[in-house]
């Protein structure tokens, strides 16, 4: 992409910031302060110092005062013209989880820290396991519809949130999802495809476990809605259930036990893992 075409594009090197994170906004507008002190400094203005990194001076004047979160090749132009010596590639660690939504971020560091994980998804796929391009199609069926830049976010926050399948030792995850979370072709058929093959590559994994619950099941103790419960290394948990403790999240023993009690019939009721992926290797073969 040319200089002129880049900074046309104003807008796409970042995302806006969400004046409700407050964290969040401190961390940006101390890097934009920063930003702006050091180009002060080097004698440049903000369009030229926009021509030099290839972006549009609108954006510059937006990072700069805390409004736009910069991305990290943004980052890395400014070091280089600059010649900040890696000081300011530096504050790419400290912008990285904040370009994501706050509660995108608090859920991904209890996900980091549970050493096991116990999902029931009725509706679609749960965030660990789906792909890009599923997650932003699901994401954009969303009324009243999100914008493009909470889109990206979002959809980049729930790719960062798979990491947990890299961490060792590995925790112990266990999904059950209804037949229909794997039939409804959310994106069109070939995304549909590509979920299933993803799917199937994660329910291989030793530390993963997933099954179907079948729709003709005539018991299925999950009819009252989605739900989750997540284990940490010191004994305690959290968990949330649609249509039980109105649906917020909980962390008291009594209650976490309900949440586990009816995940575990959920369990016993779905096909079992090795029946799960035959089911999802039909999936396929359909799709």
């Amino acid at each position: 992409m040319s200089v002129e075409a880049e900074g046309a594009e104003t807008d796409e090197p970042g995302w806006e910031v969400d004046p409700d994170d407050e964290s969040g906004a401190a961390v940006v507008a101390t890097v934009g302060r920063q930003l702006r002190l050091r180009r002060e400094a080097a004698g440049l203005r903000a369009a030229e110092f926009g021509q030099a990194i290839g972006y549009g001076e609108d954006l510059v004047y937006k990072v700069e005062s805390g409004t736009r979160i910069p991305r990290q090749e943004y980052l890395d132009k400014a070091d280089k013209v600059l010649r900040a010596e890696g000081m300011i590639s530096a504050m790419k660690q400290d912008v990285a989880e904040v370009r994501y939504p706050k509660r995108v971020r608090d859920l991904a560091r209890l996900e980091a820290r549970a050493v096991e994980l116990l999902s029931y998804g009725s509706h679609n796929l749960h965030g660990l396991l789906q792909t890009q391009e599923y997650a932003r199609a699901l994401i954009e069926t969303r009324r009243p519809a999100y914008s493009s830049d909470e889109v990206a976010r979002m959809v980049a926050g729930r790719m960062a949130r798979q990491s947990i399948f890299e961490r060792s030792p590995a925790p112990e995850l266990s999904f059950v999802q209804e037949e229909v979370t794997l039939r409804r072709p959310i994106g069109g058929r070939m995304v549909l495809h590509r979920q299933l093959q993803r799917l199937l590559e994660v329910s291989r994994l030793r530390n993963v476990e997933v099954q179907i619950m079948p729709t003709d099941r005539e018991d299925n103790a999950g009819m009252g809605g989605e739900s989750q419960v997540l284990k940490f290394a010191d004994g305690s948990a959290v968990g949330r259930g649609e249509g039980v403790f109105a649906g917020r999240p909980v962390a008291d023993p009594k209650q976490l036990r309900i949440l586990e009690l009816r995940y575990g019939i959920i369990r016993a009721q779905a096909l079992n893992p090795r029946e799960s992926r035959a089911f999802i290797e039909r999936l396929l073969g359909e799709t």
